[in-house]
């Protein structure tokens, strides 16, 4: 008999490595279906009962809790395994109960023993027999919420504080959900029917974004596996973060710093709208986040875009003040906003991190601030909906710089689609507005 390990198997050893070595689900699964060459018809399965436990884990939890005698005792793995299993008896409706549970006990044989397998089987049958525990015992509406959608209770409570309870319900409900994939087509070099073209030629699911004029969907396959892609017509990007080179409002032949650029979408799209005139200054600080960013460049056939290796708090010793037109600040940023692509993620995220970011993105402002020319725009964005990321940081640092002010014209730059979601000279984009990523973005103005 084969000893590779099946899906669910696979799964099953994704979820421990995740948990022991809090390590990034997507990364992780793209390693595994590498190695362990999974068939393609696999590699939906897989990703979905990875993904799918993942994302669920505390309601699945508050489901077990009831059937496990003393769960202290129970190894590790074995809480996955149920975890696992009762993920496909809940939200799968193409896999039987009695499928799940008799290759639950099966892998319980394999990796442990006759009593291990036995409480699987009876924790399993009694869930299946009793049917689960209601949520309605909840009494508070943010614990409820919390345990419902599997997210933190901090997360909720701060949600609900911000957003009120409605659209923080909204967010919690999206990140449930899987993303689809979009990619920005690179009009420097091919229209974007030509590109959806091509891509429809190889067999890709693709259609046009309605909110974005270079966006695609893709809704099938992987666009990163496309010829398209190989060749450089198109790059993966998430439709939120192409709305940033909207916002800087470019001209030919500009001057542009990205100061925490990698892995290069936005630098390659700002070289793209610059029709590969100018330079862009892309800056990150790893070495290898930066070699990234001059392969996409060379990949997209860009030769406007300038990369090194540089802290951008440094920025200062490096560059003359009033260097550039148009800068960049795409911050380190707690990542609340893509949650749907790593949902691991909001299990390791601490209230305190929210506040240390602040400072940190604080500071990156006030480094990258003198390098801007007299009447130049400087764009502030992190991929998260957190104010105090956001709009408090912004609040902040225009009290602190005199010499800059809100730039409610960014309104007339963005695509017609967005503008309703402006807020005069910032846009604050929640998952649930039109699928994309959760994503901040405000644009200021270095007074003449």
């Amino acid at each position: 008999m084969s000893k590779k390990p099946n899906v669910r198997e696979s799964a099953l050893n994704l979820l421990e490595t995740i948990e022991k070595n809090q390590s990034y689900s997507n990364l992780l699964l793209n390693n595994v279906i590498k190695k362990n060459d999974i068939n393609a018809k696999d590699v939906g399965l897989l990703t979905e009962l990875t993904y799918g436990t993942l994302q669920r884990k505390m309601t699945l939890d508050f489901y077990l809790q009831p059937f496990l005698n003393n769960k202290k005792k129970i190894e590790s793995w074995v809480i996955q395994l149920l975890r696992l299993t009762l993920y496909q008896m809940v939200y799968l409706d193409k896999i039987p109960d009695r499928a799940a549970i008799f290759e639950a006990v099966e892998i319980a044989k394999r990796r442990g023993h006759k009593g291990i397998a036995g409480v699987v089987n009876g924790v399993l049958r009694s869930i299946q027999r009793e049917g689960l525990p209601s949520l309605d015992t909840i009494t508070d509406q943010a614990e409820r919420l919390s345990v419902e959608t599997s997210h933190p209770v901090w997360l909720v409570k701060r949600w609900i504080n911000q957003l009120g309870y409605d659209k923080a319900k909204e967010m919690c409900e999206i990140n449930l959900t899987a993303p689809l994939q979009t990619g920005r087509v690179n009009t420097a070099r091919i229209s974007r029917e030509e590109c959806l073209k091509k891509l429809q030629d190889e067999g890709f699911q693709v259609e046009e974004s309605p909110i974005i004029p270079e966006a695609i969907k893709c809704l099938k396959g992987n666009l990163a596996n496309s010829n398209a892609f190989k060749e450089g017509y198109v790059t993966i990007q998430d439709e939120s973060s192409m709305l940033v080179a909207y916002a800087l409002g470019l001209e030919q032949g500009e001057t542009v710093l990205d100061a925490c650029a990698a892995p290069g979408g936005k630098s390659t799209h700002i070289a793209e709208k610059l029709q590969n005139t100018g330079q862009v200054i892309s800056l990150d600080l790893h070495e290898h986040k930066v070699k990234l960013i001059g392969e996409n460049a060379e990949r997209l056939g860009l030769t406007n875009i300038e990369t090194r290796a540089l802290d951008s708090r440094k920025v200062q010793e490096h560059f003359s003040k009033e260097t550039f037109d148009r800068i960049l600040l795409d911050a380190p940023c707690s990542g609340l906003g893509v949650m749907r692509r790593k949902p691991d993620m909001k299990y390791t995220k601490k209230e305190q991190d929210v506040a240390q970011l602040h400072t940190i993105q604080l500071s990156l402002l006030h480094s990258v601030a003198p390098l801007l020319k007299k009447g130049g725009i400087l764009v502030y964005s992190t991929c998260t909906v957190d104010q105090e990321e956001n709009e408090h940081v912004m609040k902040l640092f225009l009290k602190e710089n005199q010499d800059f002010e809100e730039d409610s014209s960014v309104s007339d730059r963005m695509p017609k689609a967005i503008r309703p979601l402006m807020n005069d000279f910032d846009l604050q984009i929640l998952p649930q507005d039109f699928g994309s990523d959760g994503f901040y973005i405000a644009s200021l103005r270095k007074k003449v």
